[in-house]
């Protein structure tokens, strides 16, 4: 019987062993910094048994059946990790867990910094727009990159005319001809050929958008003091591309893109088109255009000849053709009469061609040969007055590069020419012409895993203005894999024309020339500092939060003023200064996406004793934009924007106001819909202020310091004919 007894004792035992409740103490760290991760999972395969890890990254998982189970350690931006383990545990405790970060599949590589380096891992601060955010922005405006840009923090999307809608950008509140304005590395958009540049780019054939912000001459040259934007095109991917685009506007506007690209193993091309029809639209009825007639044409033709995969030859050419009447409604729709006489003109034919061959050396070594020859002609009419001219421009460049990937070096020489001759001036010519020569060198250094560093150095020098020494520093400082700091600062200058916002708003009338003998060059200085954190918040939302700071000085800033009815440029005694913050957070759960956006822009004038905020520029900004994206199928999105108060020429101040916006997109295999109801709160400057003051025969225009089109409805399809699912 006691036999029994024991027998049955130990069969409960056993039992009781092999349903018996363990706990399981982990720490969850990264694989290369040892950098604990707070908010990482630890779950029982095939269960609902899990928990998450608490700040010092251990987790502690408890009700685990005994036997062997699967445990999965999981983390957001980390590969998963399954470990087979057997409870009861007889090793020691906590676990220690090491998660290897993921690659990325879209590491956003930035050409504007000449490196092959990520976004991730470059000192220079470079804010890029690719991939679907760039998708979105082209069918909410598919004519242009105003929008594009104008939505991103602390850029200035600046009207400068009440006919033409031109616009120009002003990054952290510098007027725009202090950024520049860069296609595939070429300055194509400078001097007289600025004008009306932002409204002539569609954006439809851009792989990505990069902004640097602060100096950024060492590359690049004169003209980048407040920052430059390089528009990087489609290069040919691996399968053919064919696609159309057509989207139609409550404004009254059609535009049509095409788009193809395609390669074999020595040849490839891509080949751009868009047509662009707008109406006159005028959504105040005050008989004049808020939005001008445009009838325009946009061609950009590639061909690349590929030797082996280390060297490639490509050539292209980009033109594009218009034609764009602003004004009396009634003179632009039936002609000039005596009774409705105004209108402005503006004709414009834009040709400028490219050529670049990129050889790949053994030990990491490369050779880079551009050239580009620019033409651009453009004539602009209102009642009695006439101004028109022709500029041409050239850019050679041979650089080389070479060195480790933690230690590397860049070189090169280039020839800038930019020459403008005007057509029957009624005074003096405003002809110019620039020869620069520079030189240039940059070196990347990896210092250690947590400390890179990059210095530049660039020589210019122009044969009227004399010659000028740019050094550049920045550096960043990586602790672990979830901060970043970068600090950067360099000097920048920029050569003299006529060509400012200011005079472009007078349609240049009464403006005199510019000569080396009346103002020199605008000179500058100024730095970033920026810090970026990105964590993960349980177990699938991300948080990054980027805050930047800036300061820019500018000497021997180009005012123009008035002398007994014309007007001259001549330096200012005194700098314009620039300062102020950015703030950009991310939020991300799911199919969810949350961005918010704050920018303070402080530029005071201090010259000529005025030491005031500068006019047209808003203290303060900000934005939130949640979007919905089922990837492949749905992609809905909401956006607001405010402006803050700005202050006009003569220093009354304007009110404040907001813009909203919803976008939708229905995404199939091969055919997409969109529809886009932009500042559906209607934010006009007409339902604020006047505009148009009378006599309107002989009208004038109040400075543009809110949108003037108001509520826009736009919508229309996308057609992916054949390929588009991969770039290169």
């Amino acid at each position: 019987m006691k036999r029994l007894f024991l027998f049955l004792y130990l069969c409960l035992m056993c039992s009781s062993l092999s349903f018996a409740q363990h706990t399981l103490r982990a720490r969850i760290v990264d694989h290369d910094s040892g950098e604990a991760l707070p908010g990482a999972t630890a779950q029982l395969k095939g269960t609902t048994i899990g928990a998450t890890a608490n700040a010092s990254g251990l987790v502690v998982v408890e009700n685990i059946p005994a036997g062997q189970q699967t445990v999965i350690f999981s983390f957001v931006g980390y590969e998963s990790q399954q470990l087979d383990l057997q409870f009861p545990r007889s090793g020691e405790e906590p676990l220690l867990v090491e998660l290897e970060p993921e690659e990325e599949l879209e590491a956003v590589v930035v050409s504007a910094t000449r490196s092959s380096r990520t976004i991730e891992d470059i000192p220079t601060r470079v804010e890029a727009i690719s991939g679907e955010e760039l998708g979105e922005k082209a069918v909410m405006n598919s004519t242009n990159i105003a929008m594009l840009l104008r939505e991103s923090t602390g850029i200035q999307m600046q009207q400068t005319s009440a006919n033409s809608a031109n616009q120009s950008i002003r990054i952290q509140g510098l007027d725009g001809r202090y950024t520049q304005l860069l296609r595939d590395g070429f300055p194509l958009y400078s001097g007289f050929a600025s004008g009306l540049s932002i409204m002539q780019v569609p954006p439809l054939d851009l792989q990505q958008v990069e902004v640097i912000k602060g100096s950024a001459s060492t590359l690049y040259g004169g003209g980048a003091i407040a920052g430059l934007v390089n528009l990087v095109t489609k290069k040919p991917g691996e399968e053919p591309e064919l696609s159309l685009m057509l989207n139609q506007t409550s404004a009254l506007g059609t535009t049509l893109n095409a788009f193809y690209s395609g390669r074999n193993e020595k040849w490839g091309s891509t080949v751009y088109a868009s047509g662009n029809l707008q109406e006159p639209y005028d959504p105040n009825d005050d008989g004049f255009s808020d939005i001008p007639q445009v009838r325009s044409l946009t061609l950009n033709p590639r061909l690349f000849r590929y030797f082996g995969d280390d060297a490639t030859l490509w050539v292209g050419v980009n033109a594009a053709l218009e034609e764009r009447v602003g004004g009396d409604i009634a003179a632009i729709e039936s002609g000039p009469s005596a009774t409705n006489p105004f209108t402005e003109e503006n004709s414009s034919k834009r040709v400028s061609s490219q050529l670049a061959f990129e050889k790949q050396y053994a030990n990491n070594a490369a050779l880079v040969l551009k050239n580009s020859i620019s033409y651009f002609d453009r004539e602009i009419r209102v009642p009695d007055y006439r101004f028109a001219g022709e500029q041409w421009a050239s850019f050679t460049e041979a650089s080389y590069s070479f060195g480790e990937e933690d230690s590397r070096w860049i070189g090169g020489l280039n020839l800038f020419t930019d020459q403008f001759t005007e057509q029957q001036s009624a005074i003096q010519a405003r002809d110019y012409s620039n020869t620069t020569l520079g030189a240039f060198a940059q070196h990347s250094w990896q210092l250690s895993e947590q400390l890179a560093l990059e210095t530049g150095l660039r020589t210019d020098h122009n044969t009227d203005y004399g010659t000028f020494v740019l050094p550049r520093l920045s550096f960043m400082y990586k602790p672990v894999r979830k901060f970043t700091a970068r600090l950067g600062g360099g000097l920048g200058y920029k050569l003299p024309t006529v060509f400012t916002e200011e005079a472009e708003a007078m349609v240049f009338r009464n403006v005199l020339p510019i000569t080396a003998a009346d103002a020199k060059a605008e000179r500058s200085y100024g730095g970033n500092f920026d810090v970026n954190y990105t964590t993960g918040i349980g177990d699938n939302i991300t948080f990054s939060l980027n805050q930047l700071f800036f300061y820019t000085r500018l000497q021997d800033a180009l005012v123009l003023s008035e002398i007994y009815g014309q007007y001259s440029f001549s330096n200012a005694n005194g700098p314009v200064r620039s300062m102020g913050s950015e703030t950009n957070a991310r939020f991300t759960m799911g199919d969810f996406k949350l961005f918010l956006q704050y920018a303070f822009t402080d530029v005071e004038l201090q010259y000529y004793n005025i030491n005031r905020q500068k006019p047209l520029t808003p203290r303060h900004t900000a934005g939130a934009v949640l979007m919905f994206e089922q990837h492949g199928k749905w992609r809905i999105g909401y956006e607001a924007y405010y402006t803050g108060r700005q202050y006009l020429s003569d220093y009354t101040q304007t009110r404040d106001y907001w813009i909203m916006g919803i976008m939708a997109m229905r995404e199939m295999r091969k055919f997409s819909l969109f529809l886009n109801f932009e500042n559906f709160v209607d934010a006009r400057q007409s339902r604020y202020s006047d505009i148009v003051y009378p006599p309107f025969t002989n009208p004038s225009f109040a400075q543009i310091w809110a949108p003037t089109d108001g509520f826009v409805v736009n919508g229309g399809f996308i057609w992916k004919i054949f390929g588009g699912e991969e770039h290169h």
